[in-house]
């Protein structure tokens, strides 16, 4: 048997600047870096995992969020298993975007009517008190998008990041029937 039982393709998208190269980044490294650079095009990653007993490859697609990268999003997105939204609970219009970049997301996806597990997280939680979007309004709009769940999480101080890859992984498991 090969390294890894399994391995998935998710992506990661949002605007840009809400913190998914550091959110990746702490993931991989279990260090927070604040001098992140605009990810051009599109950053790949792999991290292994094990998920009640098996063994996970993640291939983590991270995108940019500028508008001018946009258009390169639905081809990127092509044989991936499951996707993460961000957005920055301190931006508001983060959050306000979301339908245009799930748009853009399910354009690029190519498989059955059952919808890929995606999840909506809320970045930069350590910044909590300039707070503009509510964490029951971001949970309802995941609940209204049949979104396969909502966490808020910190790259800074590491809250739930461990998390959101392994829920993800989780449920690509399951929605692959291999749980």
């Amino acid at each position: 048997m090969s390294e890894s039982d399994i391995m998935f393709k998710v992506c990661l998208f949002g605007d840009g600047g809400v913190g998914k190269t550091t959110l990746v980044n702490r993931y991989l490294t279990g260090v927070f870096k604040s001098n992140s650079t605009i990810t051009i095009g599109v950053d790949f990653h792999v991290k292994k995992l094990v998920v009640d007993d098996k063994k996970v490859s993640l291939q983590i697609w991270d995108f940019a969020g500028e508008d001018r990268f946009r258009f390169l999003l639905p081809s990127y997105v092509v044989g991936a298993s499951g996707g993460i939204f961000m957005y920055d609970i301190t931006r508001y219009s983060s959050l306000k975007n979301f339908h245009d970049w799930i748009t853009i997301f399910k354009k690029g996806y190519i498989g059955s009517h059952q919808q890929i597990p995606v999840i909506m997280v809320g970045g930069k939680l350590d910044l909590q008190y300039k707070r503009t979007v509510s964490s029951k309004e971001a949970y309802e709009m995941a609940k209204k998008h049949n979104l396969y769940g909502y966490i808020e999480c910190s790259s800074k101080n590491g809250q739930n990041v461990e998390d959101i890859f392994y829920e993800i992984a989780k449920l690509m498991i399951h929605r692959a029937k291999l749980s």
